[in-house]
């Protein structure tokens, strides 16, 4: 019998481990599905993926709690981190649900809660959202790119 050396050839893309594990704390929406997109940079929900309510925190991703800007968004964050228990700190990312800035009681709390969260970070208004029926759509503009850029780099800690 004769045996051949087994040759191995490299993956042309190695496979990807899930990065962000995302926790909507009050529903799902445009803007929900948006940053999920966003955060997943063509990962196809290998990098990052919206979880189920209830659904276990996947080992070795980073858990991102999504709210909007909102004082009722906050107060969502706020008993959603009462019931965070041990696991590891969550990033929190605010959605702008309007062009102003948010109203000062969603201010206050947020940066109240700064200290139990591994970071925040902000995407802004992005009236787009509005007219487009699906993320893949959002994500052809050069705003939600832009803004899409701009989350990657704060949530991975990298500057330009």
């Amino acid at each position: 019998m004769i045996t051949h050396p087994e040759s191995r050839t490299p993956a042309v893309n190695p496979p990807v481990a899930l990065r962000y594990a995302l926790i909507p704390v009050h529903g799902y929406g445009i803007a929900v599905a948006t940053v999920a997109r966003m955060l997943d940079d063509d990962s196809d929900g290998a990098r990052a993926r919206l979880l189920s309510m209830g659904e276990p925190i996947p080992y070795g991703a980073q858990s991102v709690l999504l709210a909007e800007t909102t004082v009722y968004g906050a107060h969502q964050v706020e008993a959603m981190l009462a019931r965070w228990g041990t696991l590891p700190k969550p990033w929190l990312v605010l959605i702008s649900d309007a062009p102003t800035r948010p109203v000062p009681d969603a201010r206050f709390l947020v940066r109240a809660l700064e200290g139990r969260l591994a970071g925040v970070a902000r995407v802004p208004y992005l009236p787009v959202l509005r007219a487009v029926k699906d993320p893949a759509e959002a994500m052809e503009h050069k705003s939600v790119l832009t803004a899409a850029e701009r989350l990657r780099r704060t949530m991975e800690g990298t500057k330009r």
